[in-house]
């Protein structure tokens, strides 16, 4: 089979087509026809040796797909030969709470990820794609949407009427603007661009703040909310906004802390967080039974994920390169 590793050394120049055995299904487990892939900052980031610079290598990266099941092993019985499916990216998280074992079960580092043609997994490690949605919309789904969902509905306890602020218009906050209106909440969105806050608008978004014509963002959600603050941040910056997504929050709000776009460490004052009773929750993704429910939501709403850009699957340096760019709109897709 065709894949595309990290050989040798991290970079982005170090991407290379190579050739891999087939994989052989053992009992339990399956071979999975990749279809399609999307990509993730973590990606990016693991490609370039800025993720975990001591991850062996070489490594076929990614973690979030969409495919059909081509073979299965003695035993397997959660699905057959040409169901959909898209491999989960914590493989050994499959309900509970997250632990340290479950963290060295992700896929795209430490375990082979899924740009190659084809995935070989337990059959525990896989959920069902709803039918309405294309591979390279099912694909989409596994880190950035799962981990929205997570953010607002598992972690966190989002209802009708809250107030939650995104940042951005990457993969995690435009899930999470879909699902915060489809489930009755009141949605502001950041970017520096008026045009993708247009596109927000489009999407049910019910604040636009441009944050480079309003730096003092945090400021503007609070008169937004007429001096309240808003019940949830999806806090996707990290170190460099997470000082203003503490001020823009509510007394007894909450910080979903999710990515690292703006930095990863910074000089804090842990004041807010104690004078405002603030809930900061750091968020690795979720499990398949939210996976699954997550699913059942997007089928009964007939959700269709927001695809950026869609690239052949030998061209997933170029994909990564325009992530690098931060000019998408939603998510990056490769098609096999």
């Amino acid at each position: 089979m065709k894949a595309i590793a990290i050989q040798g050394s991290f970079g982005l120049d170090s991407l290379a087509l190579v050739d891999l055995p087939d994989p052989t299904p053992g009992p339990g487990q399956i071979v999975v026809r990749m279809r399609a892939a999307s990509l993730n900052f973590r990606d990016l980031l693991t490609v370039k040796g800025l993720y975990n610079p001591r991850q062996p290598l070489p490594l076929v990266p990614l973690s979030d797909g969409a495919g059909e099941v081509v073979e299965v092993g003695a035993g397997v019985t959660r699905v057959k030969k040409g169901d959909r499916v898209c491999p989960i990216f914590t493989q050994g998280w499959i309900e509970g709470q997250f632990d340290a074992q479950k963290l060295v079960t992700t896929l795209g580092g430490p375990l082979p990820g899924v740009l190659s043609e084809l995935f070989l997994g337990s059959e525990h490690g896989v959920v069902k794609i709803p039918a309405h949605l294309t591979d390279a919309e099912a694909a989409t789904l596994p880190c950035a949407a799962v981990t929205a969902w997570n953010a607002l509905f598992d972690a966190g306890q989002t209802k009708p009427g809250d107030t939650v602020l995104v940042q951005g218009t990457g993969g995690v906050s435009i899930f999470a603007l879909q699902f915060a209106v489809a489930a009755g909440a009141r949605v502001i969105v950041t970017s520096s661009s008026d045009e993708k806050l247009e596109r927000a608008r489009q999407l049910g978004a019910w604040g636009l703040i441009n944050y480079k014509t309003n730096p003092d963002w945090d400021k503007r959600a609070l008169e937004m909310t007429g001096g309240v603050g808003v019940d949830h941040v999806i806090e996707v910056g990290g170190a460099g906004t997470f000082t203003r997504s503490m001020r823009a929050v509510r007394m007894a709000g909450t910080v979903s802390v999710i990515g690292v776009l703006a930095g990863v460490s910074q000089e804090l004052s842990v004041i807010p967080m104690l004078m405002k009773g603030l809930r900061i929750q750091g968020l690795m993704v979720g499990s398949r039974v939210m996976f699954e429910a997550m699913n059942r939501a997007i089928e009964a709403k007939s959700l269709r994920p927001v695809i950026d850009r869609s690239f052949p699957f030998a061209e997933a340096r170029q994909a990564l390169t325009h992530m690098e760019s931060g000019a998408h709109f939603g998510k990056i897709v490769l098609e096999f």
